[in-house]
């Protein structure tokens, strides 16, 4: 990603500013507890202070940051009580789109269904930006197969979400290759038209990302 940026128009800068900043965040860059200081950030992206400031304004009404007394600008952490309602509605709202994406699998889908599938299963040498890049992929295959558009809206709604939250949980020994195998698996099924059994490994496979995610969260806890 840029790290320094040419002075442009002013609007650029702040949206570029604010996006940059976001995308550190969900990649897990920025973590939770971990300081935003505008000074530092400016010189880092060779920008003035100002769009920093109104991108850091943008991400806390957004939830991603808060403002601390006596030590600024911090990354949000989500609430335990947050993480199990998110993953709660994703669980449903995955669960259908598995089904309603097997159920009306056409041949064109399958062939996009069976380049995905060779390319979950050739993950040797992938960097983590790759592999995250091919989770959101995956996801978006099977929103799309889904053919159901106010889905697809609303799953598009939970994005930051579940990007923060797979970037997070990948940190747990073993489950970005864990949580990869379990992406091949849904694929297959719902390739081959197996509606129950792509709803049955899509929910086992949100419960173990639920579960993950809360043991990132209580490491971070324990080293406080």
């Amino acid at each position: 990603m840029q790290n320094k940026w040419a002075q442009e128009d002013l609007l650029s800068i702040r949206e570029r500013a604010y996006r940059y900043l976001k995308d550190m965040i969900l990649d897990g860059e920025y973590k939770a507890g971990d300081r935003l200081v505008e000074r530092e950030l400016a010189e880092k992206l060779s920008i003035s202070r100002t769009p920093i400031r109104e991108a850091l304004f943008r991400l806390e009404s957004q939830g991603f940051v808060k403002t601390v007394p006596r030590k600024g600008v911090v990354v949000e952490r989500i609430s335990e009580e947050e993480v199990i309602e998110v993953f709660t509605i994703l669980s449903s709202l995955e669960v259908l789109a598995s089904k309603l994406a097997a159920q009306k699998m056409s041949e064109e889908t399958q062939a996009e269904f069976d380049k995905m599938i060779e390319k979950l299963q050739d993950l040797e040498g992938k960097t983590e930006e790759e592999i995250s890049l091919l989770h959101m992929e995956t996801n978006k295959i099977i929103h799309t197969a889904a053919k159901s558009p106010k889905l697809h809206e609303i799953l598009s709604g939970l994005t930051d979400y579940i990007r923060i939250f797979a970037n997070s949980s990948y940190e747990t020994p073993g489950r970005k290759e864990e949580s990869m195998r379990e992406h091949l698996e849904i694929m297959k099924a719902v390739r081959n038209k197996e509606v129950e059994m792509g709803e049955y490994l899509t929910k086992i496979h949100i419960e173990n990302s639920k579960k993950a995610y809360i043991a990132f969260l209580n490491r971070l806890k324990e080293k406080e």
